[in-house]
């Protein structure tokens, strides 16, 4: 096994009940970094899942050693699943990738030569127009707005927001945009392929309003948090 800091990439998958989705997924990304022939690590947070997600990936453990599993004991949300990743992730450059596969995991790809470019965080988005990228968006994905499936960001950027991050559902993205402007990190976004896989966790009427409570709140803390600046 690698050093740990010879790690050159950290992915971290959070998961909620994902047994039918992430096998394939996770094959995906082991076979896709194993190409690359450079240490990674693949941490994937089991957030209290009552299906086989974990036995799903003890499984892929078992055959590779760079996967790991954290498992969380109750369902948290997925900003708090997603810090716990980021939390333990040990690469210098670190990338955060749903499991259900809906962006191929090549695409990592786009958002490192972003990083390489300057940028301290690089954004997978669905909404910027590129000809070189395919989109299936479903409506409820268009109706929701933006969630942030696929970004990357280096290792000590990742230590100093996650570090701050409060939010702990589906909200989580918002926050880490604004703590990023707030410290004045460069953020890019980056067109990527992508077409929306069933089985999707989000539901308008459930987690639209959730998602803006989240979302009012931390902009609160990013306030409240300037009046205290001398």
């Amino acid at each position: 096994m690698a050093d740990p800091g010879e790690l050159r990439w950290s992915v971290v998958i959070p998961a909620y009940n994902e047994a039918r989705r992430l096998p394939a997924y996770l094959s995906e990304v082991v076979a896709y970094f194993d190409g690359r022939g450079e240490p990674y690590e693949v941490i994937v947070v089991d957030d209290g899942s009552a299906d086989e997600t974990a036995a799903c990936v003890l499984e892929a453990q078992s055959v590779h050693q760079e996967v790991t599993l954290h498992r969380l004991g109750e369902n948290h949300g997925k900003g708090f699943a997603v810090r716990a990743g980021m939390r333990t992730a040990r690469g210098g450059l670190r990338l955060m990738a749903d499991a259900d596969g809906a962006t191929p995991i090549a695409e990592v790809k786009r958002l490192e030569t972003a990083i390489q470019a300057g940028a301290d965080l690089a954004v997978g988005s669905r909404a910027l127009h590129d000809p070189s990228v395919r989109r299936e968006v479903h409506l409820h994905r268009k109706v929701s707005g933006e969630i942030f499936n696929f970004f990357a960001l280096r290792g000590e950027v990742a230590v100093a927001l996650f570090d701050e991050l409060e939010t702990d559902g589906f909200g989580f993205d918002v926050e880490l945009i604004l703590l990023a402007r707030h410290h004045g990190y460069r953020i890019v976004e980056v067109a990527i392929n992508w077409a929306d896989q069933p089985g999707s966790k989000v539901d308008v009427l459930r987690d639209g309003p959730r998602m803006l409570g989240q979302i009012v709140r931390a902009r609160l803390r990013l306030a409240r948090r300037d009046r205290r600046r001398p």
